[in-house]
């Protein structure tokens, strides 16, 4: 595996001193959301220029850290005619930084039918399937033009909520263009945790070919939901999930997610520790 973790979740400090945190704490990629990561200046689409791009690009080089996903999570099935407009108008420029950046891939998470991005039972419609291959379609075809990326995170309470409905998405749009994001917790809700196992297995089975990064969080049950801690400290499967990694995917990007600065590197050694002995 190529361990990472998101910029976001390690003590901020400027980039050319991020970058370096990251490396000096044993990570060989990150996921970095800029506008959760920057805090010098404020990332908008006039800041997204080629310089900006160029010059991350060059202080990941120089500290040897990929970067595995370039995070680009708004939903692109809001509701709100205008602030669709301005979502898919950063998608766009979020390819098109990508493409001089060198990422991996550009992630996004797959929306919900409402401006507050949120789950409702209608999120899990066929109409918002549709919704949302139509809307996501231009998307991958801007990509396609720039030869990015575009992987999509399938999450139980949104549009994309299981192995299937993502297979789908796949096939429609046919495109080498578009992959996947797998986080199982994502897809996990109290009543399917008995079949995380098999969740795991179809994830595998049905999306194998396109997963392209794997993230890498636990849950704990709080009443009726799941909550998102570090890997290894809750009811997540993990020699299953790192075996399935083992066999399938060598060197892939797995970036962990819900650290926090006192437990990422006790973290990373657990997954090392775990994919040596599975």
């Amino acid at each position: 595996m190529r361990i990472g973790i998101r910029a976001h979740d390690v003590k901020y400090a400027p980039l050319e001193e991020l970058i370096p945190n990251i490396r000096k704490q044993g990570f060989h990629c990150m996921h970095i959301a800029l506008s959760k990561s920057i805090k010098e200046f404020k990332p908008e689409i006039e800041t997204m220029t080629p310089g900006l791009a160029m010059y991350m690009k060059e202080l990941c080089a120089e500290n040897k850290v990929d970067i595995a996903v370039l995070g680009c999570y708004l939903n692109l099935c809001n509701p709100n005619p205008e602030q669709h407009k301005k979502i898919v108008e950063k998608y766009m420029t979020h390819i098109r930084f990508a493409s001089v950046l060198g990422c991996g891939v550009v992630g996004t998470e797959t929306g919900a039918v409402n401006e507050e991005y949120t789950y409702e039972p209608a999120n899990h419609s066929e109409e918002a399937l549709e919704l949302f291959i139509k809307n996501l379609r231009p998307i991958v075809k801007y990509a396609e033009q720039f030869g990015v990326i575009i992987a999509i995170e399938p999450v139980w309470k949104h549009i994309v909520c299981t192995v299937e409905r993502a297979r789908k998405v796949l096939d429609a749009i046919d495109s080498p263009n578009l992959q996947i994001i797998f986080d199982p917790v994502n897809l996990l809700c109290v009543e399917n945790l008995p079949q995380q196992d098999e969740i795991i297995e179809k994830a595998f089975s049905l999306l194998g070919k396109e997963i392209a990064v794997v993230h890498c969080k636990d849950y704990v049950v709080e009443g009726s939901e799941l909550k998102s801690i570090a890997a290894g400290t809750g009811g997540l499967n993990y020699p299953l999930l790192l075996k399935k990694i083992k066999e399938h995917k060598p060197y892939v990007h797995c970036t962990l997610e819900n650290t926090i600065p006192e437990n990422a590197v006790a973290t990373r050694e657990f997954m090392e520790r775990t994919y040596a002995s599975v």
